[in-house]
């Protein structure tokens, strides 16, 4: 298991985010699908995952009600992946979220994406829906966790 140092980073590291999230992801976007995205959104939190100071993960959330943090999305590079990255910038979500007074964490995954619904129920969230998504013609599992 690596450790990873999970730090915040602003708007500032747009182009950092969209580097990580094209190497993960496809098809590639750009800084300006991440401003458009955040676009009317409240609390937008951005965390980068660093391993021996290179940046080898990322995760996104924003406000989704005033109570509830919804996390967007999670990624980490295809090298380190299996080494708990996406368990430690999950749980450093958390930690944020609960600081900020949230009391609940909602998180969406295609059915398709085994590993986070393996990291959903390890770490103790509960299925609480489905609904299928035209754009990927796949369900997409949604989950809730109260935070202490």
């Amino acid at each position: 298991m690596a450790t990873a140092k999970v730090i915040p980073v602003g708007p500032s590291e747009l182009a950092l985010i969209s580097e990580l999230y094209n190497e993960v992801f496809s098809p590639k976007e750009s800084v300006e699908y991440f401003q458009r995205r955040f676009r009317g959104r409240y609390n937008v939190a951005m965390m980068v995952a660093m391993v021996d100071d290179r940046p080898v993960g990322f995760i996104i959330g924003f406000e989704l009600m005033p109570t509830t943090f919804f996390s967007w999305i999670c990624g980490v590079l295809p090298d380190f992946r299996r080494q708990g990255i996406s368990t430690q910038l999950i749980q450093a979500q958390h930690a944020w979220a609960g600081d900020h007074g949230y009391q609940l964490m909602r998180f969406e995954c295609n059915n398709q994406h085994r590993p986070m619904l393996h990291v959903a129920i390890t770490e103790g969230y509960d299925l609480v829906g489905i609904r299928y998504d035209s754009s990927s013609a796949d369900n997409v599992v949604i989950f809730e966790k109260e935070l202490p």
